[in-house]
């Protein structure tokens, strides 16, 4: 495995930042790392990369012990963190040029990682004189420059226009044929349009960890239905396939039903041999975001 975290906890004082995480990621997978402000991201991202230590538990890049030996796990390892830390007053390739001597390779690695990133037109610019998209893009050609086996992208594409996503989008995809990519981001069409894997951590421990595309084949499907008078929870707790319920307001519910069969019809059914008339009726089948909001609510 390229990465190996096992029972990893953080802990700042009294609070616990993070709390007995574990989980692997192999070559050529892209694995999306999501969860809400505080639940742990940035700080899981930094152990990884030696930047902080944990309280307890294990860490290993290519086998190497992070804790033990931070600099040799570091020279497998790109990182962008979500501040992007660039040096305003140089020029993009002097920028590339003192990154490339940090970690001693070849000058002519510089020009392939400007172009990888779509850098070319601004490669003999100050970094200061760059929108914030161009300097995502600058962060993300140091973390390229020593052609690492793992990269771990904190927020990547915050700033780029529309047409400068897609551009990104693509690099994280091809990158990931032949490294391991962990990429944290709030947007979830960047995850559905770039990963193969997805892990939610909440609360500093993680509540998901499947494959992006076990998530889309979810057979739950999501239904908000008004009623013309106020009832139950327990009423509507006969209806078959329910998963769970919740109360919006007054006579608003929205119930998650697990099944292929479409249950808008069953509702119709159950409204009318109770006597309720529908007043509104919204289905939509359980998608990545709404599992997000399930789960870190």
């Amino acid at each position: 495995m390229s990465i190996q975290l096992t029972q990893i906890s953080k802990n700042y004082g009294e609070q616990k930042a993070v709390n007995q995480i574990s989980f692997s990621a192999k070559k050529g997978e892209v694995v999306g790392f999501l969860g809400p402000n505080g639940a742990g991201k940035s700080t899981t991202m930094k152990i990884l990369t030696g930047f902080i230590k944990p309280t307890e538990g294990s860490v290993l890049v290519n086998d190497v012990d992070v804790v033990v030996n931070p600099i040799e796990a570091q020279k497998n390892i790109g990182y962008l963190p979500e501040h992007n830390p660039l040096y305003l007053d140089m020029y993009v390739k002097e920028y590339l040029q003192f990154s490339a001597a940090i970690h001693k390779i070849d000058l002519s690695k510089i020009d392939e990682a400007i172009e990888k990133v779509g850098l070319e037109k601004e490669a003999h610019k100050k970094i200061g004189q760059l929108s914030k998209g161009y300097r995502q893009r600058v962060g993300l050609a140091g973390a390229i420059l020593h052609n690492p086996d793992v990269l771990i992208l904190d927020e990547p594409t915050t700033g780029l226009d529309p047409n400068q996503l897609v551009e990104i989008r693509q690099l994280i995809k091809e990158l990931g044929k032949d490294k391991t990519v962990l990429f944290s981001t709030h947007i979830m069409q960047e995850v559905e349009a770039v990963c193969d894997r997805v892990i939610i951590i909440n609360k500093g421990e993680i509540v998901v960890d499947k494959q992006l595309k076990e998530l889309k084949e979810s057979n739950k499907q999501v239904i908000t239905v008004g009623f013309d008078y106020k009832i139950e929870e327990q009423f509507l707790q006969r209806l078959p396939n329910v998963d769970s319920i919740k109360n919006n307001y007054d006579n608003s519910w929205t119930i998650t039903f697990v099944s292929k069969e479409d249950m808008r019809p069953k509702l119709f059914d159950f409204a009318q041999e109770h006597g309720l008339k529908i007043l509104e009726l919204n289905s939509e089948n359980k998608n990545l975001e709404s599992l997000f909001r399930e789960l870190t609510q």
